[in-house]
């Protein structure tokens, strides 16, 4: 399962997004957005936001941390 999260060092809830995927040992790719001008692009056309977490769970996008969004997207 692909997983995506696009962050911010300053964001709160992307550091309890990220803490969240390792307690569940879910393997994550990170893009701080603040320092990729490419990927904050990338991020603002799959969510529509420019606010972060944004996270990718195999194309299912969800934007913030929704634990209930995201363990459904997790199922397989």
């Amino acid at each position: 399962m692909a997983v995506t999260i696009y962050t911010t060092p300053s964001c709160g809830y992307c550091r309890v997004a990220k803490d969240y995927f390792k307690t569940q040992h879910v393997p994550y790719t990170e893009y701080n957005v603040a320092d990729d001008q490419r990927k904050a692009e990338e991020m603002v056309r799959k969510s529509g936001q420019m606010g972060v977490p944004v996270i990718d769970v195999h194309g299912k996008i969800i934007v913030g941390f929704n634990r209930g969004a995201i363990e459904k997207a997790l199922k397989r």
